[in-house]
């Protein structure tokens, strides 16, 4: 539309516009978008070949979807990613005291048809909703009928108005999303009474409430969100609504490391620059995301539950953190995150893992975080060590070299230890550690944890610092 919208029904029908259902709206803008070539869902990592085609299809059939997958997949992400393929703004009947956002052409309310009905289009009022508010959702745990679907108004009741009436109706959150689109996230946990309720909107487009059944022809796009092991569950959702669900959307972990360390570098953003910069090794990002990567195989961890993107995210903040307070502290600039910083990764972790009971053995949530971040650095040092050959770096280590490290050593107790810089350290780790102490030590403490993991050399710990030896 023009910049100068129209502001009646007679100016808008002189305009040209013409109704579309909420899904055809959504097709014709998502098959531009295909054609035009650009990004469809910008900042979504790692499922270009697998989620994102699945999506496609479904819009275009013009389905309801479901979203299933574990925590920390970004199913809510994608769901609100939709918006951006609806028309930047819609026309709706401006009629005071409505809480539904009419089609102009096509009312659904007994009293904005007697509006439309009676009075000159000359002077029938048009606003403009903006598709940044046409998307609403909700969490399923607590959420009641008339939270999502509606419930008689008592003040209505008590005035005389006719329970069978629209008028004494108090609307919930889908009849308002009406030409619009509504997600419920973990839809297993919802009430029996409202997934039924769910169901006969998916069926009929229609909303019954208290028995009363009121014919509205809604028009809106549902979205569903769950995780398969609830989802799968015999009776957390009744079948005739899984039925009404057009397409199941699949979604998952990074399949590579790499996809997970740039999808943990995009959300964590961190500030690495400014008066106190932090330099981060690749070695320490690949151990940090290795992490997640463990403790999604970990026997430990209940896999049913997941481990999120969001337990890399806030891990590699700790990360980052803990090497700017020992850069401002010791004045290091820049600052080098260590394998020391990650002794830290408690306050972040602790809590975003759920363990498994069985396979635990009643081994505490800090007990089973050390595995894993021990597990990690083993796996990731392992590869260096297939990929670079680091039998010299090792050799210096083999000759009675004792060293302590801890997250608050200066930079340069490193280089007295150790004074000659292996020249594999250049190739192997994509740093000079010849010409930075920060980065000396963050290449000592990896070599020091990989060789310990690996029970090349021994470890002590006290008052905070460890000390490796031979």
């Amino acid at each position: 539309m023009t910049a100068q919208r129209p502001g009646t029904l007679k100016e808008l029908r002189d305009a040209g516009w013409k109704s579309k259902s909420v899904k055809h709206e959504l097709r014709d803008n998502y098959l531009a978008a295909l054609k035009s070539g650009g990004a469809l869902f910008p900042g979504i990592v790692g499922y270009d070949d697998t989620v994102i085609p699945e999506i496609s299809i479904a819009v275009l059939a013009g389905h309801d979807m479901l979203f299933l997958g574990e925590k920390g997949q970004a199913k809510s992400r994608l769901m609100r990613s939709l918006v951006r393929f609806l028309d930047e703004y819609v026309p709706y009947l401006d009629l005071p005291g409505s809480p539904i956002h009419e089609d102009p052409f096509n009312p659904i309310t007994r009293a904005a048809k007697e509006y439309v009905r009676n009075t000159p289009e000359d002077q029938v009022r048009v606003a403009w909703w903006h598709r940044d508010e046409r998307y609403a959702e909700r969490l399923a745990p607590g959420t009641k009928f008339a939270d999502v679907i509606g419930e008689l108004d008592p003040a209505k009741l008590a005035s005389g108005t006719s329970m069978a009436a629209e008028d004494a109706l108090h609307f919930g959150l889908i009849p308002r999303m009406h030409r619009a689109i509504f997600a419920m996230n973990e839809i297993p946990e919802l009430d029996e009474l409202i997934q039924v309720g769910l169901f006969n909107i998916l069926e009929e487009r229609d909303v019954q409430i208290r028995g009363y059944p009121i014919q509205f022809d809604l028009d809106v796009l549902i979205l569903f969100s769950a995780n398969p092991a609830t989802f799968n569950r015999s009776g957390k959702v009744i079948p005739q609504l899984k039925d009404r669900i057009g397409s199941l959307i699949q979604t998952h972990y990074p399949r590579e490391r790499a996809l997970g360390i740039e999808i943990m570098e995009q959300e964590a953003r961190p500030d690495t620059g400014g008066p106190y910069p932090v330099f981060v090794p690749y070695f320490m990002k690949e151990i940090v995301e290795q992490i997640s990567v463990s403790a999604r195989k970990s026997k430990y961890v209940d896999q049913a539950s997941g481990v999120s993107a969001r337990f890399s995210i806030a891990n590699y903040r700790t990360m980052v953190a803990s090497a700017q307070h020992r850069g401002v502290r010791l004045g290091e600039s820049p600052a080098v995150p260590r394998v020391s910083d990650l002794g830290h990764l408690p306050t972040s972790a602790l809590g975003k893992l759920e363990l498994d009971l069985m396979g635990s053995h009643q081994m505490g949530e800090k007990q089973v975080l050390e595995a894993i971040i021990a597990d990690a650095i083993r796996t990731v040092f392992e590869e260096y060590v297939d990929k670079h050959g680091l039998d010299e770096i090792a050799d210096v280590f083999s000759k009675g070299v004792k060293i302590e490290v801890g997250d608050m050593l200066p930079s340069a107790e490193y280089a007295k230890r150790l004074k000659r810089v292996p020249k594999a350290w250049e190739k192997a780790f994509e740093v000079n550690a010849a010409d930075s102490d920060a980065v000396r030590a963050s290449c000592v403490e990896f070599v020091l944890a990989g060789l310990y993991a690996g029970d090349r050399i021994s470890r002590a710990t006290r008052h905070g610092r460890m000390t490796y030896e031979t």
